[in-house]
């Protein structure tokens, strides 16, 4: 019981930290900020659903995948990396906003649920780094009763995301759109420098795997 309350504990703290629902909440501000109250739980729920799913079939199927298609983690750290890196540099560049202004004008349901798909469900909350911390996870589980309980675990955290991006809005409502501005661009800055971190470690371990001569 010991050994179970630790690898849960454990796998939490991971998720929550991978996921990071206090700092992804302003990018998911940022992109439906000007929604309604339904637009907005409806992307989050998707956004979330998206995230789950993903997981959830990586938790399960992850190496299978990988293998079938010859796809190495490092490739998948490095194409994670440089989506990643062209969000934050729209957003830390103020190209977001224009894409929001699109949005509104077009009044779509179905775009707004699109940026649930991408970029919001993937990468942002289920890219490589989540991925790889899922596979590691299950990788070090003992049987699939524990693959189990750490994607039970993932839900936690999924609904915890889910939580803070509804209330978004509201936290908006009570500040000035100069901080919500500052506080979008400070995201973005570091949405890219997670994009370079990411590529840095797809690279490395490019490298290290890289065959002596």
């Amino acid at each position: 019981m010991q050994s179970l309350t630790l690898l849960l504990t454990t796998v939490f703290l991971g998720f929550f930290a991978m996921l990071n629902p206090i700092g992804s909440t302003p990018v998911f501000l940022s992109l439906v900020g000007d929604a309604d109250e339904y637009i907005i739980k409806k992307v989050a729920f998707k956004a979330v659903l998206v995230a789950f799913i993903i997981i959830a079939i990586f938790s399960l199927f992850g190496h299978l995948i990988f293998k079938m298609f010859g796809i190495t983690l490092p490739a998948f750290q490095i194409a994670g990396g440089i989506i990643v890196f062209f969000i934050g540099y729209d957003m830390l560049t103020g190209r977001k906003a224009k894409a929001q202004q699109q949005i509104k004008k077009k009044l779509s349901l179905e775009s707004y649920e699109d940026m649930a798909i991408s970029p919001l469900g993937i990468p942002l909350l289920s890219g490589p780094g989540t991925i790889s911390t899922a596979m590691n996870f299950v990788g070090e589980a003992n049987s699939f009763l524990y693959t189990l309980f750490i994607i039970l675990v993932f839900a936690v955290v999924c609904a915890i995301t889910y939580w803070m991006f509804i209330l978004s809005k509201k936290i908006a409502d009570k500040l000035s759109p100069s901080l919500i501005l500052v506080v979008s661009k400070i995201m973005g800055l570091i949405l890219t420098v997670l994009a370079v971190q990411m590529l840095i470690n797809g690279i490395f371990k490019v490298i290290q795997e890289f065959p002596k001569v």
